[in-house]
Order: C-alpha cells, then sequence, then structure tokens
C-alpha cells in the first residue's frame, strides 16, 4: 500500500456521529416503512395513482424491510446500503415520472451512505476526499 493511500483513523466524533446518523435513518426509514403498513388504506391509494399493482404494496413493504434490517447490522450495513439506494432510485424515478418532488429519497440515500462514510475507515480508504 502506498502512503498516499492510507488514511488516519476516525476520530472518535466521527465514528459517534456516523453511529448517530445511521441510527437516525434506520429509525425513520423504520417508521415510515410502518406507518405506511398501519395507514395501508391511505398508502395503497397513492401506491395505486403511481401505477403498481395492489397486489405489490406487501412484497415490496417486507423488500423496504429487508433492506432496513440489512443496513441496521454493522457487519452488512455496506450491503444494505447498496440495497437501500437501489430502493432510493425506484423511488426517486417514481416521483420524477409522477411529477412531484423527488428530492426526498436523494437525500435519504445521501444520509444512508454519509452514516456509513463517518463510522468506517475502510469505506473512507476506497473513497478518500482530498484537502
Amino acid at each position: 500500500m502506498d502512503a498516499g493511500s492510507v488514511t488516519a483513523r476516525p476520530s472518535s466524533k466521527m465514528v459517534w456521529a456516523g453511529r448517530i446518523l445511521s441510527g437516525l435513518v434506520v429509525v425513520s426509514l423504520f417508521a415510515l416503512n410502518t406507518m405506511g403498513l398501519v395507514n395501508k388504506a391511505e398508502s395503497l391509494k397513492h401506491f395505486v395513482t403511481y401505477g403498481y399493482p395492489e397486489s405489490a404494496f406487501i412484497p415490496i413493504s417486507i423488500v423496504f424491510f429487508v433492506c432496513i434490517l440489512v443496513y441496521a447490522i454493522p457487519r452488512t450495513a455496506i450491503f444494505g446500503a447498496i440495497l437501500l439506494t437501489g430502493y432510493f432510485g425506484g423511488a426517486t424515478a417514481t416521483h420524477v415520472r409522477a411529477g412531484e418532488p423527488y428530492f426526498f429519497p436523494i437525500i435519504f440515500g445521501v444520509l444512508v451512505w454519509l452514516g456509513i462514510f463517518l463510522r468506517d475507515d475502510k469505506l473512507r480508504s476506497l473513497v478518500p476526499l482530498r484537502r
């Protein structure tokens, strides 16, 4: 490994900021999906408006829960972030197609990766930020 690619150990504050940010993202996404299932009639109305069949509502909600769970487990967090990136890409495309504001899925996608970036030195070594 060459000296230019070695990154410094993250500060404790940076790691904790990443953990807190990731935790907030997990709680927010879990609450969002749970509220969608609790208010199924209202959620289903919007879901169908976007052009999805009613029969896909529960499977997509389950996939979302699985993605959140995989992201919440530290050993699989990067894989979970990849899965959530795909999910948010689909959400962004759906909102663009519907002519609605599409920045929320993009913001959540950025927060997912920022949380891991702050707490994982291996990821920071792959994606180094220069000063």
